[in-house]
């Protein structure tokens, strides 16, 4: 859960997160790296007035800058790859939700089950107990067995929708007419928030999602409580 001022992103809470994580740490240092260089380029640039006349002129230097970012492109792009395959690679998942985002709500359909299926609205500020979080908190959350690989088809019924939940490290577009996926594990019990985060009208901000992930006995009682009712 991201909290005030806070500066990096919220705890990794999937294997993608952690992925993304490191991969952000590792850009990071090196633009860290580049821009120490260049300040210090500068900084002798401003602070001398001598010239190296046989720089001036160099094969071996022009080599050089011209070789060096190639590397770096290819340091940054090789994990970038990495991850993205990783986050469309679907295999075997153990249960598949389907997520229908409408204006200003979504809707949740367990595909392998026969009647376990909900709308999610956001609670509004009355009705909130202590402790919920304004704006963020739903009537109905998406529970799924923590450890568990999860596909969760997302489409929309009226305008653009995106679904994202930041620590997990997903957002993926909810399209009318098109259906795209993707895949989470999460790490450990807990509840995760997320909100569309597409510009999708005037009561856009008012989507939020929430998933609370659960062991896999704890799922299991909770889908036989919503098929019975």
């Amino acid at each position: 859960m991201a909290h005030p001022a806070q500066l990096g992103f919220q705890n990794a809470a999937s294997p993608i997160m952690e992925e993304l994580l490191h991969f952000h740490d590792h850009a990071l240092m090196i633009v860290f790296l580049i821009s120490a260089l260049v300040l210090y380029i500068i900084s002798l640039m401003l602070s001398t007035k001598l010239t190296h006349t046989n720089s001036m002129d160099a094969q071996e230097v022009e080599m050089v800058w011209t070789i060096l970012p190639a590397i770096i492109l290819i340091l940054i792009a090789l994990p970038s790859l990495q991850i993205l395959y990783l986050m469309d690679e679907v295999n075997n998942p153990h249960l598949t939700i389907k997520a229908v985002g409408h204006q200003w709500y979504w809707s949740y359909e367990y595909t392998d089950y026969e009647n376990l299926m909900f709308d999610s609205y956001m609670m509004p500020t009355h009705d909130l107990t202590s402790g919920g979080f304004r704006l963020l908190e739903v009537d109905h959350r998406v529970v799924i067995p923590m450890e568990s690989p999860v596909r969760i088809l997302i489409s929309a019924e009226d305008v653009l929708h995106s679904w994202a939940v930041p620590a997990l490290g997903i957002k993926t577009d909810a399209v009318p007419g098109r259906l795209n996926q993707t895949i989470l594990i999460t790490s450990y019990p807990g509840l995760f928030y997320g909100q569309c985060s597409e510009i999708c009208g005037s009561n856009h901000s008012f989507m939020p999602i929430v998933i609370e992930s659960a062991p896999l006995k704890h799922f299991e009682a909770w889908s036989k409580t919503m098929i019975s009712a």
